[in-house]
């Protein structure tokens, strides 16, 4: 049974391999630091964060994350380590709450590795703080305890660093901000939160492998988190977790499956007043049910790997048993452990995996046209909608114990931040096969084919698309654009274009947040074009002056709120001569890729996920189909 702690009480521990858990409702940053006897941190080497994750015996996250799952080991811990604190603290500079008191009251948990809760603790009365040392596990005449802290900082990471005793606590927070900051920019944006939302459920089976270390589980709503699922557990397609209030239409349900066989999926099985909203829902389940299950199974084997070495380590570690044929005996039992733990783990994936693709194969051709493939039926049925959708299809995201399983990557609307389309060759193996010309076609290919799902799934005249191409490069990739008629102007080209697209955009961006900030949105001059705006700009920053590129950094930050959005087509090491002027755009946009590549995260784990672009088929008129829809429907309707 796990013991409620209050601030101050301690708890003792019965084993020394542990997990600590954390749910905070928001992102936050999750660390933990090594102490001496009086709780001195000798240097940045006693602290593990997100930029620097795994210390002898700890291992805290890569990202910030609404959960979190600690591992510690404390046998494992380096000599000289009397403590060890647990550390919770607000990102900064991502524009999420920057104190304590505007979140729910952080839990936090200390269990074994069977997930069996030892001591937990719920760290309340916070405010204006922006960072805790919420738990410390201590030892003392060599018995390890846990006591709830709760010691808030108004100064943040480096008040907290900076009262453990660590001298450069400055430094070393600025760099953690900075690797929260860069992982946050890599992560797909979680949907917001809905009432009793508490993700899919997973039903208990026998022969689960070892809980996940590495990433949080999914917990039900209200009240402590419960012991981390399984990874033998199924998914259970009938998810009530997913339910909220109850729609004016009820959701398809899935029907009874016969006893010990998986329920069969359907299309919609997810709480929402739409069937939009039902379809996006579920892809967000299956895709945070494909992240869970995959670390409960890196987990396990991860967990197989290490009682291998330890039980070999044993082996080694003692002069009689080194050599002869106990040793080999003990060497063969050991690996054949490891074996048995592996397969065991792997078996629980491919069921859940097989389950996660038999949904998929339902709900694929479910989608609307804002989710569908470019190669989908539904668009041949495609007409012109009369209301924005929640969400478009940026591509597909999959993860390599699972290849065969794709997600479909859902991003709501309308944009909250622009996209960058990263032509350069650098971090991509896939990249690094084609030529520079042959990757920057590719890039603005995948640019266009974004632009054209923009333009489709909006009502007609509300979205309009501008191209910078500062030397006439893209002609070919921007044909469906030109030749459709949905552009309203001409490709940008040469320095005055460029200037002259560039001063329109800021100008309006400045107009619509005047009017919002003074409450006279009925001032706005009546030529304003009302409707959301993209800018695609190519081949960044030929043609750019300083100016310019100012002007781009301030519509990718100020331009979301005021439905002014940027598309960059560019190689990050073309601008390498501006340094580090342009880190913050870099860091606003989110970047995407002409081909695979493992660069995207997950909310939940911090997986890195392989994305690949939605395109048309080769060959397919698909674009040029919906594009003249898109036109006609706007000359219709007078725009």
């Amino acid at each position: 049974m796990t013991a409620e702690l209050v601030r101050g009480q301690n708890h003792p521990l019965p084993q020394t391999r542990l997990e600590v858990r954390v749910s905070a409702g928001e992102p936050v940053v999750a660390g933990a630091t090594l102490g001496d006897e009086q709780g001195t941190v000798r240097g940045a080497e006693w602290v593990a964060h997100p930029a620097a994750p795994q210390l002898p015996g700890v291992e805290v996250s890569k990202q910030a994350a609404a959960d979190h799952r600690l591992a510690v080991d404390l046998d494992a811990l380096p000599d000289g380590v009397h403590r060890v604190n647990v550390l919770l603290a607000l990102p900064v500079g991502v524009g999420g709450p920057v104190r304590f008191g505007a979140l729910p009251a952080p839990f936090i948990v200390v269990t074994g590795l069977d997930g069996a809760g030892i001591a937990g603790y719920t760290i309340t009365d916070l405010d204006s703080e922006s960072a805790v040392v919420a738990l410390e596990l201590y030892r003392r005449q060599d018995v390890w305890k846990v006591r709830a802290v709760g010691q808030g900082y108004a100064g943040g990471l480096a008040a907290m660093l900076q009262d453990q005793g660590l001298p450069e606590a400055a430094e070393l927070a600025a760099r953690i901000n900075d690797a929260v900051a860069l992982g946050m920019a890599r992560s797909v944006a979680q949907p917001p939160p809905r009432s009793g939302d508490s993700g899919r459920v997973r039903t208990a089976t026998a022969g689960g492998s070892a809980p996940a270390q590495g990433g949080p589980a999914a917990q039900p709503s209200g009240g402590a988190p419960q012991p981390p699922a399984q990874s033998g557990g199924s998914v259970n397609y009938q998810h009530p977790g997913r339910r909220t209030t109850a729609p004016p239409t009820p959701a398809p349900v899935a029907p009874p499956a016969p006893p010990g066989q998986p329920a069969v999926p359907v299309a919609g099985d997810a709480s929402g007043w739409t069937m939009d909203e039902r379809l996006y829902n579920q892809v967000w389940g299956m895709f945070e049910d494909l992240a869970r299950t995959t670390a409960a199974y890196r987990s396990a084997v991860d967990f197989a790997d290490s009682r291998m070495e330890q039980e070999l380590d044993r082996v080694l570690s003692d002069p009689s048993t080194r050599v002869g044929p106990a040793a080999d005996s003990a060497r063969a039992e050991a690996r054949a452990k490891h074996t048995q733990l592996v397969e065991q783990a792997r078996v629980v994936l491919d069921r859940d995996v097989a389950q996660l693709t038999a949904e998929a194969e339902v709900v694929e051709p479910a989608l609307p046209p804002a989710y569908a493939r470019w190669d989908n039926p539904v668009w041949q049925g495609y007409q012109v909608p009369m209301e924005m959708p929640m969400a478009l299809r940026l591509g597909d995201l999959h993860l390599p114990e699972s290849t065969g399983l794709r997600i479909p990557m859902l991003l709501r609307l309308p944009l909250e931040r622009g996209l960058w389309i990263d032509s350069g060759r650098d971090g991509s193996s896939d990249a690094a096969l084609l030529d520079s010309a042959e990757l920057r076609r590719k890039a603005m290919d995948t640019a266009v084919a974004h632009a054209a799902r923009l333009l489709a799934v909006y009502p007609a005249g509300e979205f309009t698309v501008h191209v910078i191409d500062p030397a006439g490069s893209a002609a070919s990739s921007l044909a469906p654009l030109t030749r459709s008629g949905v552009l309203r102007e001409p490709p940008a080209a040469g320095a005055q274009g460029v200037n002259a697209v560039l001063a329109g955009l800021t100008q309006r961006v400045d107009l619509v947040q005047m009017a919002i900030r003074s409450g006279a949105a009925d001032a706005l001059p009546p030529d304003l074009d009302t409707a959301q705006q993209l800018l695609i700009v190519h081949d960044f920053p030929h043609g750019f002056d300083d100016r310019a590129v100012t002007q781009l950094r301030y519509l990718a930050d100020e331009g979301p709120a005021v439905g002014v959005h940027l598309m960059m087509v560019a190689d990050r090491q073309d601008a390498r001569a501006y340094g580090p002027v342009l880190d913050p755009l870099w860091r606003a946009l989110l970047r995407i890729t002409p081909v695979p590549d493992d660069h995207l995260a997950d909310p939940w784990v911090g997986h890195a996920w392989t994305y690949e672009p939605s395109l048309a088929p080769v060959g397919s008129q698909v674009l040029d189909q919906v594009l003249s829809q898109v036109a006609q429907a706007r000359r219709a309707y007078g725009n």
